[in-house]
């Protein structure tokens, strides 16, 4: 388990997958600070971002497509097998970036980790069977044939997998947007941006469909369904008033980064440590969408990023309060349910509650004890003053 995310204890079901979401998020906090140098590059330099600026921009595509996905990887293979792991990982992720050119997140938190084990597991074969002198000979070439297996692996195994998985997220959200059950979208939706395919969703599926309503009609909400700053914003309030206690003073500045700056993987991983918090997610998304499909508002392009900002540059004329209602709302309905869920942070009062006694039963026998230890030097003094 990472440093970054506390640690689950229990055999249930539920602590096993908290413990298999706090090793997804495990592989993603410790780079929390390249998705904000990431985000601040992508809402500031864009075109549609706050100062645009072309060259600058450039630098987007590849930390998306490139930097995050191995510093991902990297980080899960070193948490699987030291520095061996981390570096065998970063190899065998290139396989599944280079097979797609979409961001691949998801296969960077499957192919490092496995990359690492298989490695792990031939280091454990070998140990104590390599004749003295070419230990660094067989590490260096073991990593590098395995590494290179791994990434081919991952370029014809993994890749059509989560391309598949992309594939059909996008057409079971396009079949509830073709009948008109867009809250039930946010079932599909809020999941699928929890395991980082939210630009795949939005600029795959509902940006092209948003266009084709705006040709039409001159707004969309298909633009609204993914990219609504709400639900992240009511997840994150949660973690600052009741997560944990070592997670807590990370909130405000996730908050900042996703509610005014757009980047909303930065929330991601908090619902990785806490998975049943995807109820929250989607319980906010369809609050945000049902208000928007009352008041009949819309946007008339793209939120780039999904900020408040960029919604209320491309609202559509006197919408702007009502789509402001309906992320008010969804963060609102988000806060709620991922604060019950979390059960206001009963459980972390009540381990600051036990460690405060523990400290004053520690206090109290100290004094004692300093207590009985000053009775005993005054009696043993007051003894030898009358022996004499």
């Amino acid at each position: 388990m990472s440093e970054f995310t506390p640690t689950v204890t229990g055999t249930g079901v539920r602590a096993r997958v908290q413990r298999f979401g706090g090793f997804l998020a495990g592989m993603v906090m410790p780079n929390i600070g390249a998705f904000i140098a990431w985000g601040l590059i992508t809402a500031l330099f864009i075109p549609t971002g706050w100062t645009p600026n072309e060259t600058i921009a450039s630098l987007v595509d590849p930390i998306i497509l490139y930097l995050l996905p191995i510093l991902i990887a990297y980080t899960g293979g070193r948490m699987v097998h030291g520095q061996r792991g981390a570096v065998i990982a970063a190899v065998a992720v290139m396989g599944v970036i280079v097979a797609t050119d979409k961001p691949q997140f998801l296969g960077a938190m499957i192919v490092g980790p496995l990359a690492a084990v298989v490695l792990k597991y031939f280091d454990k074969l070998v140990d104590g069977r390599i004749k003295s002198g070419f230990e660094m000979l067989v590490n260096n070439f073991s990593l590098g044939i395995i590494g290179g297996a791994a990434a081919v692996g991952a370029f014809f195994g993994i890749a059509p997998i989560t391309t598949a998985l992309t594939n059909g997220l996008g057409g079971a959200v396009g079949f509830l947007v073709d009948r008109g059950l867009l809250p039930l979208a946010s079932i599909i939706i809020e999941p699928a941006k929890i395991l980082f395919l939210n630009n795949a969703i939005n600029q795959g599926i509902l940006t092209p469909l948003g266009a084709d309503a705006v040709s039409e009609s001159g707004k969309s909400i298909l633009f609204m369904l993914e990219s609504n700053p709400g639900p992240g914003l009511g997840i994150l309030l949660a973690f600052l008033f009741f997560g944990p206690r070592a997670i807590r003073p990370s909130a405000p500045a996730a908050i900042i980064v996703q509610f005014f700056g757009g980047i909303h993987e930065i929330y991601f991983p908090y619902v990785l440590m806490k998975p049943v918090l995807i109820i929250a997610a989607i319980a906010g998304g369809a609050t945000g969408i049902t208000v928007f499909l009352l008041t009949n508002v819309g946007l008339v392009a793209s939120p780039s990023p999904g900020s408040i900002i960029a919604y209320t540059l491309v609202a559509a004329r006197g919408d702007l309060l009502w789509i402001y209602l309906g992320i008010l709302l969804s963060a609102a309905v988000s806060f709620v349910v991922a604060s019950v869920l979390m059960g206001f942070g009963r459980k972390e009062k009540a381990e600051a509650a036990a460690e405060e006694a523990a400290a004053q039963e520690q206090q109290l026998a100290d004094a004692q004890a300093a207590t009985a230890a000053a009775k005993a030097t005054s009696k043993g003094g007051a003894d030898a003053s009358q022996a004499r």
